[in-house]
């Protein structure tokens, strides 16, 4: 560099200029006059050197901070990342149905996820990668999310979510919510969103099966139909917890290309499958996969997920 900067400084004649000229290929332009350059006096060298030293010890160190930093503590790639996004939806001392998770098999889960370094990030921060509007999420980052609006979670997973102080995301249909016996009050829900850890999104309004009403149904009364279950559930949802219902979850993982448009049209920016791989940057924000947790989601089987690969 500081031969560099002498070649640079240090006054040529004409013809010193012609024959670098002729050995870099240069034939149409030739400075045929030095006071081109501006001559450097002694002191500014040696300040200019310094400057130029200075620069390039700043550039070593921060090439050598990223070389040995160690792994994990720097930024994902876009192109290399993968989230888990686990999905639950029943909890309770015994596995009463196939969706049911015991409530020691859960905390199993969150205590592996804490001792073993692993990051519960809330959904909409992985959204927001997709939307452009924040980095990839950090390499071992985890996303949580529940289904339907159980009373479990409310008297099974809540104590346990707010003893790790884990973030959240429930995906509620509220036609059952303060209806059916198995499910969730209002009242019960602002009280879990008071916690902060909660986000409450949509779950459509009363959980169809999209392909058996589409069969059921005339094309005109399966649009509106569809339209009702997206815009009346988003309506509910922000009129009752005061919240911001921008994210979907497909009710039996059921999706299209169609389902997808008239979810965009009614004010969604995400929605979630149930397919079983991690969220990567091959994936797109309208259809991101979950991983379905029953109560065989232990050991070596639920460390697979969390060690599993994106596609490719």
């Amino acid at each position: 560099m500081l031969n560099l900067f002498r070649h640079l400084t240090e006054p040529k004649n004409d013809k010193t200029l012609a024959r670098s000229d002729e050995r870099m290929g240069i034939n149409e332009f030739r400075v045929t006059n030095w006071d081109f350059f501006p001559r450097v006096s002694s002191k500014k060298k040696d300040i200019l050197i310094y400057e130029i030293m200075k620069i390039s010890i700043t550039i070593l160190f921060a090439v050598l901070v990223f070389v040995f930093s160690p792994p994990g503590s720097q930024p994902a790639r876009a192109s290399d990342f993968h989230v888990p996004i686990l999905l639950y939806h029943r909890f309770g001392p015994v596995p009463a149905d196939s969706m049911t998770v015991t409530t020691t098999l859960f905390e199993s889960h969150l205590k592996y996820l804490a001792d073993n370094g692993y990051k519960v990030i809330p959904l909409g921060e992985l959204v927001d990668y997709y939307l452009g509007k924040r980095g990839a999420p950090s390499p071992h980052s985890v996303a949580i999310t529940v289904d339907d609006g159980h009373i479990s979670v409310y008297r099974d997973m809540v104590p346990l979510v707010r003893r790790y102080h884990f973030p959240v995301t429930l995906f509620i249909y509220p036609s059952a919510i303060s209806n059916a016996p198995y499910a969730m009050t209002w009242g019960q829900l602002r009280e879990i969103k008071e916690t902060g850890l909660f986000d409450l999104q949509s779950h459509t309004f009363w959980h169809p099966n999209f392909k058996i009403e589409k069969k059921r149904l005339t094309p005109v009364e399966y649009d509106s139909f569809v339209n009702t279950q997206f815009k009346r559930s988003r309506e509910k949802l922000e009129k009752e917890l005061n919240v911001r219902a921008n994210m979907l979850a497909w009710p039996f993982g059921i999706y299209d290309d169609e389902l997808i448009h008239k979810a965009q049209q009614a004010g969604y920016v995400a929605t979630f499958t149930m397919e079983r791989h991690p969220a990567s940057a091959l994936d797109r924000a309208m259809a991101l996969p979950r991983y379905l947790m029953t109560n065989t989601e232990r050991g070596k089987t639920f460390t697979t997920v969390l060690s599993n690969l994106p596609r490719g």
